[in-house]
């Protein structure tokens, strides 16, 4: 069985997708106030969903690169 080695720089990389998955449903978040007219405070007190959200954002990536790494390796088996 292979080790999985994670390096500083594959770390770095999972840490910004994940941050820009948080901007995208905190941005969604805000949005929803602005459109609905809701009160501001929501923008903190939905925190743990926009959480939820963004941890669902990160994984519907995480899907999405592991099936284009499947693909490549399938289409570059020799």
């Amino acid at each position: 069985m292979r080790d999985i080695l994670l390096t500083v720089k594959r770390q770095r990389t999972e840490i910004v997708i994940f941050i820009v998955c948080f901007l995208v449903a905190f941005g969604l978040n805000l949005y929803s106030i602005v459109a609905f007219g809701t009160e501001w405070k929501e923008l903190y007190t939905q925190l743990l969903w926009v959480l939820c959200l963004s941890v669902l954002f990160y994984g519907i990536v995480l899907f999405l690169r592991l099936l284009y790494w499947g693909i490549q390796k399938i289409l570059h088996k020799k």
